[in-house]
């Protein structure tokens, strides 16, 4: 095959206007797969190739998930320039979307990634101006769609003052492409900024969004140049809601690749979609969005059911418009009308907001009223004329706020739930697990009825009552209410928003438990990734999941490799949350269980007999936790025939399991069969078979 400089060309990937690109091998200093643009003949190829060597630092400083990297440009032995950019094995973004027939939201969030890849450009002084579906890629990563821009720099190395004889070889030779132009660009204005890469992206959502561009294609490459230029600059944008209702012959095509009925995506486009999309389409750059992330945060509020900022055409600007075509018959009024118009609108705006304003307010301080006066009838028995000599436990005040919840709230169901969520909480922090999942699963049936699947905080009780499912070991139970809260807040929040990728993690959890790898890595490293990015390092949540990397490094017996991750977690913990905490007694636990595995037993007694003491004193004796660390501190003792210390810490372990899980856990009957090894090892065999027969006993099961 034929060699470009240090590029074996491999085979032609596509052919555009401005030339054809190639997949290439190259040989030196590197060996890698790239693709090599090859522009055509005409194209200026020193002064391109010199504008482009002027441009490479920027582009060298471009950082991004959603740019193709440009590596080099040079000349082939014809005199044609080349340029040298990253291979992206993926296809152009409507196709993808298209042919995976990915609904709006999926689109959307594409569309999002796309903003922010130029938004970065933006930043660092690099403008595309050629963003179209062929110059978006879009590539799997980990199973997920990622758009990938391609020619970054390219269009702007080419830049150059054009005339009406360099815009065609065949409608082609134009700096970029014509149907993806801005105004700007279609006026030949050497005065092109950021804002003609932001009406790109506009085309480029309009196209994702109804399946077609404002104007017919064909009708626009027939005519002249300045048909070509007026269509551009002139014609009226038509609405995506109602293009599509023009092309009623394929809206079903259209409707079915984007998963609705025709009928609901014309609904679904009406509003916020339309206002976006025409905002970033207007004809004066000024009134377009100024900023690619501006668009992208109008079309998240869109997807987070909040108010967009783009909106309807304002009554000013509607009347100002009027005024410009019919000069002579609104001089004498316009000014009156338009005052009027403005008031009446502004005082209206006022009035709704203002009244919303005060609802919400006096439902907020009704709630904290109630909650406040239930607070403060739970604990009137700190008054010694209430108490009477009685002197409750935490535990006790519990049972009781949960029964006055029963009984006074039966006429407020919203603020019964809630407050049952609350106490279930609490409880389920004790771990008092069936105590919270009775209260959770009441609570959750009543938010479901009042609020709805999809209401937040209805999601928060069904994420807490997974939690609770997973502390008893009804894993069975637990993975759907997890992966139904995924879908809902990824759909609500979206994927990146730190309750979702908490929920997330949850679940990820739940698959360590039941040794499910490829499913942990699948949705736990992608979680982990994304809390790093969103939320930091440090953050609890961040740290939460690397030790769940631990926990699969410990399961798998990489013990090696989970010793340093979960020294890792246990000193972000104690920075963070304090040596108290009880995330930070469990990741002393985590450190104590690795370093026994790796059979450095003086070193992982002094950890449990820490972990113990630092648990009894702020989880209580028989808290699940507190017991685990037991039962692990009793498996050492027996490991090294430390009979009568392991015998203690054995019998503590299986009364809390038992008091707080019930005698059929998984961890209770572990704790029966570690009691009755040590007797089988001091030689009392019949004290082993009656701890045994608790096990065997009808019900224990």
């Amino acid at each position: 095959m034929e060699a470009v400089g240090p590029y074996r060309l491999l085979r032609r990937l596509g052919e555009g206007g401005m030339g054809e690109v190639w997949l290439a091998q190259q040989t030196e200093p590197i060996r890698r797969q790239v693709a090599v643009k090859i522009l055509k003949a005409g194209m200026d190829s020193a002064r391109v190739i010199a504008r482009f060597q002027a441009e490479r630092q920027t582009l060298a400083l471009m950082d991004h998930p959603c740019i193709a990297k440009v590596f080099d440009a040079g000349m082939t032995r014809q005199g044609l320039p080349y340029f040298v950019m990253e291979y992206v094995r993926g296809e152009s973004i409507t196709a993808f979307c298209d042919r995976q027939k990915l609904p709006l939201a999926a689109r959307l969030e594409l569309f999002i990634q796309l903003c922010e890849g130029v938004q970065h450009a933006h930043q660092k002084g690099i403008i595309h101006r050629d963003l179209k579906p062929s110059n978006v890629l879009v590539a799997l990563v980990d199973d997920r769609p990622v758009p990938r821009i391609i020619d970054f720099g390219i269009a702007k190395a080419l830049a150059q003052p054009l005339s009406e004889g360099s815009l065609f070889t065949e409608l082609g030779m134009l700096v970029g492409t014509p149907e993806y132009m801005s105004p700007e660009q279609a006026a030949f204005s050497s005065d092109v900024d950021t804002r003609s890469d932001v009406y790109a992206l506009g085309l480029l959502l309009y196209e994702l969004l109804v399946g077609r561009l404002p104007f017919d294609r064909e009708t626009f490459r027939r005519g002249g140049l300045d048909d070509v230029r007026r269509t551009i600059q002139d014609t009226a944008t038509p609405r995506p809601s109602t293009r599509l209702k023009t092309d009623a012959a394929e809206v079903d095509t259209v409707a079915a690749n984007r998963q609705m009925p025709p009928a609901k995506l014309a609904g679904a486009l009406r509003g916020d979609l339309d206002w976006i999309v025409m905002k970033a389409l207007e004809k004066e750059r000024a009134r377009r969005y100024a900023t690619a992330n501006a668009l992208a945060m109008d079309v998240r509020r869109h997807r987070d059911h909040e108010p967009v900022s783009a909106g309807p055409p304002s009554a000013t600007y509607r009347l100002s418009k009027f005024a410009a075509r019919h000069r002579a018959a609104v001089a004498a009024f316009s000014a009156v009308a338009i005052l009027i118009v403005v008031f009446a609108g502004v005082m209206a705006l006022q009035a709704r907001r203002i009244a919303r304003e005060r609802d919400r307010a006096n439902q907020e301080a009704a709630a904290a009223t109630q909650i406040s006066n239930f607070l403060v009838g739970l604990f009137t028995v700190s008054d010694p004329g209430e108490a009477r000599g009685q002197t409750l436990t935490a535990r006790e005040i519990l049972d009781r706020g949960s029964a006055q919840v029963e009984s006074t709230l039966r006429d407020q169901p919203r603020m019964q739930a809630r407050l049952g969520a609350t106490i279930g909480r609490v409880y389920s922090g004790l771990g008092m697990y069936v105590d919270a999942q009775r209260l959770l699963e009441r609570a959750l049936d009543t938010q479901r009825r009042l609020a709805g699947d999809d209401d937040l905080e209805t999601l928060t009780t069904q994420n807490e009552l997974a939690n609770v499912l997973w502390y008893r070991g009804q894993y069975a139970a637990a993975e759907p209410l997890y992966g139904d809260v995924v879908r809902r807040r990824t759909a609500i929040l979206g994927l990146d928003h730190p309750d979702t990728l908490r929920t997330r993690f949850d679940l990820a959890s739940l698959y360590l438990l039941q040794k499910r790898w490829q499913d942990f890595e699948r949705i736990g490293l992608d979680t982990l990734a994304r809390q790093r990015r969103v939320l930091g390092n440090s953050h609890t949540d961040t740290i939460g999941s690397l030790n769940s990397v631990q926990y699969m490094y410990f399961q798998t017996g990489r013990y090696a490799e989970a010793e340093p991750v979960a020294a890792e977690v246990l000193a972000a913990r104690q920075h963070t949350l304090g040596n108290d905490h009880p995330d930070t007694l469990g990741a002393l636990h985590n450190l104590a269980t690795i370093v026994d595995a790796l059979g450095r037993d003086a070193e992982a007694e002094r950890l449990y007999l820490r972990a113990r003491d630092l648990k009894r004193r702020v989880l209580g004796d028989e808290h699940p936790d507190t017991c685990r660390t037991l039962y692990r501190l009793a498996g050492l003792y027996l490991k090294q025939h430390r009979y009568v210390e392991a015998e203690p810490a054995a019998v503590a372990a299986y009364q809390g399991f038992n008091s707080r899980l019930g005698p059929a856990n998984a961890l209770t009957v572990q704790s029966v069969e570690q009691i009755a090894s040590i007797y089988d090892a001091t030689g009392r065999a019949q004290q082993a078979r009656e701890w045994r027969a608790k096990v065997a006993m009808p019900g224990a099961r």
